[in-house]
């Protein structure tokens, strides 16, 4: 027998989202140079499940992954039990080219089998979207939201914080990315699709800062393929439905109830943070509380199916919140950041709305 492998070379990560009810699970092994990962996202709520597998190779200069993902989403609960659901399978190859410590480039070509058993449907129902996108990013590596930006958005971990991210005092990051949607090799939808995020650390003082960020999506190029004032705005171009970006309660504006989606989207947050506690070793309910960080939020932001939205004031949408973030250990060996926030919009009929997320780290 040969030496046992250490247990840590396999590597789970989980993050537990309330209360919408998501689950996100993933396990990853190293292999000399091949990185295996396999990802399974739940929601226990509606039921929707997506499940990844990547295999990921580190060269010198570059880094190659291949993937596989099954996406099956659920209307909604009310129709779980008739078994209407939107399904799409694919797989892509992700290219990512490091230049130093800060700087990326990125290459993806990615093909969706788009399914549908809903009959108001059935128009965006076995279809293909085949589409190449590029991307630029400036920042931490760890960044999981810009690297769904200009890689696999759809298998990105959702935060609710932007200080989730690995920025340091006084950090910068930029991300951009430029998507072109074709039809050739069989594919069924064309457009352009281009989306820029940048965030900022401002030291306050020693322990305290802010956080700011803003996000800008547009989709200038699009086919129309209906125009009847019955059928919804999302299913009206030759775009994806999963493809429009959308204002909604978790990353975006925290005070947002329901989803608005459109194919121009704007929102800018900022989060700034002051401690309870850092770096203590308080055991409350066997668990030993490590930091504690106060937050006060605000944000505003819109988003629509024309160019107008920007213009138009009344569907714009502040909003403001307070929160917290900790981090907590378990046995010593286990160690999660639990978050929180409480905030209501200050336009529209929406209450107040209340999130929490415990999301497991090593």
């Amino acid at each position: 027998r040969g030496p046992r492998q250490p247990r840590d070379r396999f590597l789970p990560r989980l993050d537990v989202f309330f209360p919408e009810g998501d689950l996100d699970l993933r396990v990853n092994r190293l292999v000399n140079k091949v990185f295996f990962e396999g990802q399974v996202k739940y929601n226990f709520i509606n039921g929707d499940i997506t499940a990844f597998l990547r295999y990921r190779y580190y060269g010198l200069y570059r880094i190659t992954q291949l993937a596989f993902f099954d996406s099956i989403s659920f209307s909604n609960v009310q129709k779980f039990s008739n078994g209407d659901f939107d399904r799409v399978r694919g797989t892509l190859v992700f290219l990512q080219w490091p230049h130093d410590y800060t700087h990326r480039t990125f290459a993806l070509f990615e093909v969706d089998r788009i399914s549908s058993n809903q009959l108001e449907k059935q128009f965006n129902n076995s279809k293909t979207n085949n589409y190449i996108r590029l991307g630029y990013q400036i920042g931490t590596p760890e960044d999981s939201r810009s690297n769904a930006i200009v890689g696999e958005s759809r298998a990105r971990t959702t935060q609710l914080f932007t200080a989730a991210r690995e920025i340091g005092p006084g950090g910068f990051g930029f991300t951009g990315a430029l998507t072109y949607g074709f039809t050739f090799l069989k594919g069924d939808f064309k457009y352009v699709k281009l989306e820029a995020e940048t965030l900022k650390r401002f030291d306050v003082s020693e322990n305290t800062f802010l956080v700011g960020r803003a996000h800008l999506g547009s989709i200038p190029y699009r086919k129309i393929l209906r125009t009847a004032p019955t059928v919804d705005p999302v299913d009206r171009y030759s775009i994806p439905r999963t493809e429009f970006f959308s204002l909604d309660g978790r990353e975006n504006l925290k005070g947002l109830k329901a989803k608005r989606p459109g194919s121009e989207e704007f929102h800018a947050t900022f989060e700034y943070f002051f401690p309870w506690f850092l770096d203590a070793h308080h055991d409350v309910l066997r668990l030993r509380w490590q930091t504690w960080y106060w937050i006060l939020y605000s944000g505003y932001g819109t988003a629509g199916f024309d160019r107008s939205v920007y213009r138009d004031f009344r569907t714009w949408v502040p909003d403001v919140g307070i929160g917290f973030e900790s981090t907590f250990g378990l046995r010593g060996r286990y160690r999660f950041f639990f978050s929180g926030v409480v905030a209501r919009a200050l336009k529209g009929s929406g209450g107040v709305e209340a999130r929490v997320s415990v999301k497991s780290y090593r």
